[in-house]
């Protein structure tokens, strides 16, 4: 037998089950006790929220389904005439047309389902090794990671940022918010080199700089409890442009998660309420990524099956400008036109590391 055919089949079935619970989500976000019950109603919603595409497709090939089997049942019957035959056979070929490409979309969102693929995300650039050419680096990819997200409507709001003396970042961190955002930039973590000739260079020499990038997915209360008493919250004035206002406020919130010890800190609103915010939510999203870090290692073989460890340590990407070339090392995949890229048209590259991504999964399902 097929084994292709048969991990179909037990995906579908498997999607079958989780249509189920989509719909009891649906009843019971109708309930007046559940509305009553925000923390809950939330989650409800949540989860609901990350099903959606699935449900759709499933309810789709269902209704193929439908009408496939009552096609073959008036193309059985011996006692149907010709006509209707005829139109019984061009309805069963649209329907097999149709679920065979539903099939392959349910496949594809089975196995790279994930709770936080209906996420908004906080991503984090540093400059690393260069010195102000990895700081302009940085600055290049914020940049292009901000054009991308406008092409598709995403919302970018800048959390915290560390200018350099040149115009560009030694760190920035903000965050990213809108349909499909961490499904598009979940491969993003790592490091990224850039191999060019600095504006500073006069004898025309390539230097090698590097940044790196981290892209968290965005904690919630209920995921991450915050106790009081594992805060030391501090207020501190903000340090670069601005002006005297600036530095005459103590607007900037420092965070320190005592059992961790992991500081975060929120300086670009000028209120000190909203940095307050913005540093809670930077701090749960920290501690969430460190929780499925854990989870991760514990489950070596969901490792071994995704493009990329998303550890920052690991030089993911680089970007080469006298040969204009853009190289992804994880999948061997090469795309031209720096210029281009830098303005965000980089739906090339995210497509082909779902697509990898996707086959390694596949391999993973069938081995089992």
């Amino acid at each position: 037998m097929d084994i292709a055919w048969e991990i179909k089949q037990n995906v579908i079935q498997q999607i079958g089950k989780r249509h189920e619970r989509f719909l009891e989500i649906e009843r019971r976000i109708a309930d007046p006790e559940v509305i009553a019950n925000q923390p809950l109603y939330r989650e409800l919603l949540r989860e609901r929220g990350g099903m959606a595409r699935m449900a759709e497709t499933y309810a789709r090939y269902a209704a193929a389904k439908t009408r496939l089997d009552e096609a073959r049942a008036i193309l059985d019957d011996p006692s149907a005439d010709n006509e209707f035959k005829e139109l019984a056979q061009d309805e069963s070929a649209a329907a097999e047309k149709e679920i065979g490409g539903l099939t392959d979309d349910l496949l594809s969102i089975f196995v790279t389902a994930d709770s936080t693929n209906n996420r908004d995300v906080i991503m984090e650039i540093r400059a690393g090794t260069g010195g102000e050419e990895a700081a302009l680096f940085a600055a290049e990819l914020f940049r292009m990671y901000s054009r991308y997200a406008e092409r598709r409507g995403w919302k970018v709001e800048i959390m915290d940022s560390s200018p350099s003396d040149m115009g560009g970042l030694r760190e920035i961190v903000f965050s990213v918010q809108g349909g499909g955002v961490y499904e598009k930039l979940r491969f993003e973590s790592g490091g990224h080199r850039v191999q060019r000739v600095p504006e500073t260079e006069s004898q025309g020499r390539i230097h090698t700089s590097l940044a790196t990038v981290a892209v968290m997915p965005e904690a919630e209360e209920v995921d991450v409890e915050l106790k009081p008493e594992d805060l030391d919250m501090q207020f501190i004035r903000s340090q670069g442009p601005g002006g005297q206002k600036v530095n005459k406020t103590s607007s900037c919130v420092r965070l320190i998660h005592k059992p961790t010890g992991i500081t975060v800190r929120c300086q670009d609103e000028k209120s000190q309420h909203r940095n307050r915010d913005k540093a809670l939510k930077l701090l749960r999203s920290r501690l969430y990524e460190m929780e499925q870090e854990k989870l991760q290692k514990e489950r070596s073989e969901l490792r071994r099956t995704q493009v990329g460890s998303g550890d920052r340590n690991e030089r993911i990407r680089t970007y080469n400008f006298p040969q204009d070339r853009l190289t992804d090392h994880r999948i061997g995949f090469n795309m031209h036109g720096l210029e281009r890229i830098l303005l965000g048209e980089i739906d090339e590259l995210f497509d082909s590391l779902a697509h990898h991504d996707l086959e390694l999964r596949l391999k993973a399902l069938a081995a089992q």
